[in-house]
């Protein structure tokens, strides 16, 4: 999802680069990971007083390095983390990168959870937190690990203190039974992921968890609302095997216009600035790596949360570029939760023509395991797939138990016709019946509609009295499609503490989305 803000008075104008040619844009063009959006007006101040024209589009961590690659054109990169910038091409030419602060991403546990696994007042390594999932006594939530940056440097956090921190982590570590089986049982504790870092927050504030895997601000932030709500904080974990830490580079993308150099430096030396790092600090944001900060801010960095401002903290190393590429397909394939999904696919009558093709080419690529690949979306042969096309009823029921033999569900697609009405809330209630059989301790459980009309057929009122008796956190993610009605989807996400993608623009765009909440 993308979000800008300019309009900003220009003082940038035509400029005489050093090849001599002149610019004629006056904007100078920041693209940062979503994350950094809270920091919006500190940027936003910093160009209204000094008279620059500044936009940003936001985007997740990995889509960024996509866009770059796919030549889409910024003077500056804000990212997550600076490993990211490593999986540039080399004709996206980044320069002066600096860290602008420092995240860390730990494990926030309820309090009374964490003083009933003894990890109050107490050393913990990641050992331990893996043997209270294995006992059945620890659930969380986390960032989808291969679609944000807090998932992935989570989980290479996870691996190297598992592989006993190795001087450097290799390729040959990855292929270790007794490694892969304790990722598998740490995974196995996840009983809801997130593509984004924003709705992981919305999902811990309205849901029952215990437990949550995300950047150290963010339980800041998750904890101030708890408390203002009169609830229970969370309590902060550091793993003293190692912390895995986001340094948030500010970096330079030289398309050779010297003023956007000169505009740059001006904005990352702010950044670096005390006014600047002061700002940064008041998000929640470490502006230090560790060790003693008696200026803390303890309502921000409060110690009854876990927070030690003065300790080091033991910081992950992170491996090669090839060894964090192989990490995460092994992942995707091999050690993540397996989980049954069901499809609820529209093919009432509207659906004729453009639509349906549309449909067909998003099916192709979410289930063929080598396009998915590509974005690390496929699914594996431990996961379950359901399909279920509906018009005014529901059509047909197909499965596989499988999530890499699908080219029967894809034939099945591709040869079914359009006709009828639309009712998406029966295709939700059989979709529930059958996840509500599955063990969610095995199985991440969810739905996803997609439909391009208004649900003439059924009622919302009977999904709910169904949602209702399931004793399962089972989310109905929707798509937005054609001139689908936001308001239904949206009533069926709030019911399910989930979420609604708009695939009004891409079709394939919003299935991309929406696999990385699932």
């Amino acid at each position: 999802m993308l979000f800008c803000f300019t309009g900003f008075y220009s003082a940038l104008s035509d400029t005489e680069n050093e090849n001599g040619l002149y610019t004629s844009s006056s904007t100078f063009k920041i693209i940062a990971s979503s994350e950094n959006e809270d920091l919006e007006q500190v940027i936003k101040q910093y160009g209204r007083s000094n008279n620059l024209d500044i936009s940003i589009d936001y985007a997740g961590t990995l889509e960024i390095m996509d866009k770059l690659n796919s030549g889409e054109k910024y003077d500056a990169v804000w990212t997550s983390n600076s490993i990211w910038l490593y999986m540039l091409n080399s004709n996206v030419s980044v320069k002066n990168s600096k860290s602008t602060s420092i995240n860390p991403v730990v494990f926030g546990i309820t309090k009374s959870k964490a003083n009933e696994l003894g990890f109050i007042g107490t050393e913990v390594y990641t050992k331990d937190i893996v043997n209270a999932i294995e006992s059945g006594k620890l659930k969380f939530n986390m960032p989808a690990v291969t679609q944000t940056n807090t998932g992935a440097t989570a989980y290479l956090g996870f691996l190297t203190a598992l592989a006993g921190n190795p001087e450097i982590l290799r390729e040959e570590d990855l292929e270790k039974e007794d490694l892969k089986q304790s990722l598998i049982s740490l995974f196995s504790g996840v009983q809801r992921s997130s593509g984004t870092e924003e709705f992981l927050e919305e999902l811990f504030l309205t849901g029952k968890y215990d437990a949550v895997v995300t950047y150290e601000a963010s339980i800041i932030n998750i904890n101030k609302k708890l408390e203002s709500q009169g609830k229970e904080p969370l309590y902060i974990i550091y793993a003293k095997d190692g912390v895995s830490i986001s340094d948030s580079p500010f970096a330079y993308i030289d398309n050779k216009d010297k003023r956007k150099l000169e505009v740059f430096e001006e904005i990352q030396s702010y950044l670096l600035s005390n006014e600047g790092q002061t700002k940064l600090g008041e998000t929640g944001r470490r502006v230090w790596y560790g060790g003693v900060n008696e200026n803390a801010d303890k309502t921000l960095f409060n110690p009854e949360w876990g927070i030690d401002t003065t300790q080091y903290l033991t910081t992950t190393k992170y491996p090669s570029t090839a060894v964090i590429r192989k990490a995460l397909g092994l992942y995707q394939t091999k050690l993540r939760k397996p989980i049954h999904a069901v499809f609820c696919l529209d093919y009432s009558g509207s659906m004729y023509g453009t639509g349906l093709n549309q449909l067909r080419n998003a099916m192709h690529y979410i289930l063929d395991e080598e396009e998915a690949g590509k974005d690390l979306l496929q699914f594996s042969e431990k996961d379950k797939i359901t399909v279920i096309p509906f018009n005014d009823k529901n059509i047909a029921i197909w499965h596989t138990d499988n999530g890499t033999d699908t080219k029967e569900l894809l034939d099945k697609i591709d040869n079914l016709q359009t006709e009828g009405a639309t009712n998406i809330y029966d295709c939700s209630i059989e979709a529930l019946d059958i996840l509500n059989k599955e063990d969610q301790d095995k199985y991440s459980l969810s739905v996803i509609i997609m439909t391009d009309g208004q649900a003439n057929y059924g009622y919302f009122r009977e999904l709910r009295g169904k949602y209702n008796q399931v004793n399962k956190d089972i989310p109905i993610f929707g798509i937005l499609f054609g001139s689908a009605d936001a308001s239904q989807l949206k009533d069926i996400a709030d019911l399910t503490n989930a979420k609604v993608f708009d695939g009004r623009t891409s079709l394939l765009t919003a299935f991309k989305m929406v696999r990385g909440f699932n």
